[in-house]
């Protein structure tokens, strides 16, 4: 697939971006270079081949599931307007 000048600067019009005639045709040169190499990417044969999401076979560490801080529930509910069955009440928004 290559673009045509004309696509170019029709790109550039939608994206609202001034280009000039030169920009142009240097654009649709770098534009056309990768749809070149992703055309040469999608000719490799990637039969049984996994695909993978990292180039190294890697883990993340993992912290323990700890608590760190205490149950503050009945504190942050004391100040609250309203609450009813231990959850916050918020006058009605949208009919």
């Amino acid at each position: 697939m290559s673009l045509t000048l004309e696509q170019v600067k029709r790109i550039a019009h939608l994206a609202r971006i001034e280009i000039s005639d030169d920009e142009a045709l240097t654009t649709q040169g770098h534009l056309n270079g990768i749809f070149q190499l992703i055309e040469q990417m999608q000719a490799v044969d990637t039969t049984g081949i996994e695909p993978m999401a990292h180039a190294q076979d890697v883990s993340q560490r993992l912290r323990e599931d700890a608590v760190s801080e205490g149950d503050r529930r009945a504190a942050y509910q004391a100040v609250a307007p309203e609450i009813e069955a231990g959850l916050y009440l918020v006058p009605k928004v949208i009919e």
